[in-house]
Formats: structure tokens, sequence, C-alpha cells
């Protein structure tokens, strides 16, 4: 028994580090946690309700996937990408789902495909009451399910860490200028064109939706010599 519960000890423990890693990757994404500035790990767990524990756990999970890298006796620094980076994993984001959209309007039944509307009207539902964070996980179902329909689960891996590494940018900006709404109904008119059975028109409606995701890194904030400074009161909330 009490090996049993070591072990039901262990998967709550790791359950709370996965959930702590989703909060602190959801709030990158958004921008709530900024490009270059060091947070510290108890900082972080104040915001979160937990102990520092799992948030340190949570960190190096993400510096692992290159989204933070450790600062000695400080924290965590969340790391700069350079045009290149973003410009290289757009590259590749479109070499694999451009033509994996069309494989799968070709091959997934129509019922498939339309399983997928609630996940798109999501989006826009999320865009339309500004929720950033609503927004971002429900495009991240939407683009992984997608994939999800070929059939590949390396595939949908791949896809899934690429779009951790290349966080969004500049998400606010949309939102505030009221373009965020029109991105979001390109989720609907991607799936519209693979329910009819336009491979070709599918292809380029993606094809065209990862350019406008390039668009917003081509304006994201550059970190100042302010935020490349260890932060130790944060004035956002992660969310949770």
């Amino acid at each position: 028994m009490a090996d049993l519960r070591q072990r039901n000890l262990i998967l709550v423990q790791e359950r709370l580090r996965d959930q702590v890693a989703n909060a602190l990757r959801a709030a990158m994404i958004a921008g709530e946690l900024r490009t270059g500035t060091v947070y510290s790990a108890p900082t972080l767990a104040a915001e979160l309700g937990v102990s520092a524990t799992p948030v340190r756990e949570a960190m190096l999970a993400l510096a692992r996937e290159g989204l933070v890298e450790p600062v000695r006796n400080k924290g965590f620094r969340i790391t700069e990408l350079s045009d290149r980076d973003l410009d290289e994993y757009s590259e590749i984001r479109e070499l694999i789902e451009v033509p994996i959209i069309g494989r799968v309007t070709r091959t997934v039944c129509v019922e498939d495909l339309e399983s997928m509307r609630p996940v798109a009207q999501e989006i826009v539902a999320a865009a339309d009451r500004h929720d950033l964070i609503g927004y971002l996980e429900a495009d991240r179902r939407f683009h992984l399910q997608l994939v999800g329909l070929a059939g590949n689960a390396r595939l949908v891996e791949v896809v899934g860490d690429l779009r951790n590494r290349a966080r969004l940018f500049g998400l606010a900006r949309l939102d505030g200028n009221g373009e965020l709404v029109a991105s979001a109904g390109e989720h609907l008119e991607l799936l519209d064109l693979m329910i009819a059975g336009d491979a070709e028109g599918a292809q380029e409606c993606m094809r065209r939706h990862l350019g406008h995701v390039r668009s917003l890194w081509s304006s994201r904030p550059k970190a100042t010599k302010e935020t490349k400074e260890t932060k130790e009161e944060a004035p956002h909330t992660p969310p949770g």
C-alpha cells in the first residue's frame, strides 16, 4: 500500500508540474511573461498559488523546449527569438501543415471535418470577448486536431513543439485594433474549404493564415535593458 500511495503522490506532482508548465507557456505566448526578463520561481509560485517546487520543475521542462534558460541564483529568463529563428519555424510549419491540409481534405470524411467546427467557433468567440488565453488554447487544439486527422501522432508532436517554440507575439495589438476577429475567422474559412473538398483552396488558405501569424512576429516588442533585469515583483497574473 505504501508503494501505491507513493506512486499516486508522484502522479499528482507530475500533473501539477504539467499544469504549471501549461500556465506559464500560455503566459509566455500571450506576452504576460516578457522575453529577456528573469522571473524567480518563488514569485511565480506565489502568483499561481502553488509551492516553488512544481514551478522549478515546470521551468526546467520549459528549458528543454528552449522557452526559458536558467539564470544562476536568480531564476529563469524567457528566451528571445531572432527574426531568423521565427522565419525558420514558420517555414517548417508551412512545409508540414500546408500539404497535410491538402491530404486531410482529400482523404478524411466530411463528418470528421465538421466535428472541428465547434473548436473553430470557439476561436472566434474567444476573439470576440478579447480572451487571448482562450483564443490561444482553442487555436492550438484546432491546428493539432487537424494535423491529427492525418493519422500520424509524431506529426502532431512536431507541430505542437514548433508552436511552443515559436510563441505568438502581437496578439494584444491585434486585439486592440480589431484584427484578431478577422484572423480568427480564417479558421472557419479553412474548415469550409476543406468540407467543400477544395484541397488547393484549403492549402492556400493555410499558407495565408501562417503568413499572417508570421506577420505578428514582425511587430513583436523588443526587450529593453529594463526588461532584462531580474523581476522579483510581477504586475501580471499568469493564467491558472
